[in-house]
């Protein structure tokens, strides 16, 4: 293909995802116009309309829809080139970036970040913290190179690897009645005001999968949607809640206890990537320090 095709296809791509010509020109940097034009001569050239036009609604027709999916594995294996190529080049430049769950990323990715500095100083890397949804999407839409999620996760887009098992407790105020217990029953959630993460949260879905087993549902005080929002509530006395038993212990802090349940509540956390996706040296690298770290924890 030439430059220009390349452009089209990606002009295309930008109105078949905003379906409205002016925000897909602002998207691209082109005039509405210039890329009204474009569209044009695109279907000129495939001799079918790609979009139907009715007022100032936009829909992809039939052909569209079979032309996106086309267009997007042509973006997907270009990308996939240049990974191949950029690792040809020694990977001397380049880019990682990296989805991870919120409690994931303050305690278990430092260890792996800075080990993976020291070996490719040069490689860009980002880390985003992230709901396991979030991050399914994002690596569907190449916008991730990997992930850190909850498992299962049963998809054949995906390739996954177990990473490290997650003990939920019971957290507390420093000063509660249950501070000093060596466990704490399940039904404390149903009898003690609590502090959660709102229910579109996996967290949450699993902690009101038990307490439905064990006969009640949950009904907390206050839904907060960071990982230090609820401490500081917890820590002020608000209420308890529900935490990763390893974020709590790295987070250190004096004002809130964990408490173990009685009856051991875990959770899987594992690595996901695509399964079509070219995995070069750099990403094979983290992958690899982040296992070690995770090894190292149990």
């Amino acid at each position: 293909m030439r430059t220009m095709e390349l452009k089209q296809l990606e002009y295309f791509l930008a109105v078949a995802q905003e379906l409205h010509f002016t925000k897909a020109s602002e998207k691209v940097g082109i005039s509405q116009p210039s890329l009204s034009q474009q569209i044009r001569a695109l279907e000129a050239e495939i001799g079918v309309p790609l979009f139907d036009r009715i007022g100032k609604k936009t829909a992809l027709t039939e052909a569209g829809r079979i032309l996106r999916g086309h267009a997007q594995r042509v973006f997907h294996e270009l990308s996939q080139a240049r990974a191949a190529i950029s690792e040809l080049r020694g990977l001397q430049r380049g880019k990682l970036t990296i989805g991870a769950l919120l409690t994931v990323v303050n305690y278990l990715l430092p260890p792996a970040i800075l080990a993976f500095h020291r070996q490719y100083p040069h490689i860009e890397l980002s880390v985003l913290g992230l709901r396991t949804g979030d991050i399914r999407s994002a690596l569907l839409d190449n916008q991730l190179d990997m992930g850190i999620v909850f498992l299962p996760v049963e998809d054949e887009e995906f390739e996954t690897l177990p990473l490290v098992q997650e003990e939920l407790c019971l957290v507390v105020p420093s000063g509660h009645a249950l501070a000093e217990k060596r466990s704490a029953p399940l039904e404390v959630l149903k009898e003690t005001p609590s502090v959660l993460l709102p229910q579109n949260y996996y967290l949450r879905q699993l902690i009101d999968q038990h307490c439905e087993t064990a006969g009640f549902s949950v009904k907390p005080s206050f839904e907060m949607t960071t990982m230090e929002s609820i401490v500081n509530m917890v820590a002020s006395g608000i209420g308890v809640t529900v935490l990763p038993k390893p974020y709590v212990d790295f987070i250190q802090n004096g004002k809130i206890a964990a408490v173990p349940f009685a009856s051991p509540i875990t959770r899987q956390i594992g690595i996901i990537y695509r399964a079509d996706k070219y995995m070069c040296a750099a990403t094979r690298v983290f992958l690899e320090n982040l296992i070690g770290t995770a090894k190292r924890m149990e």
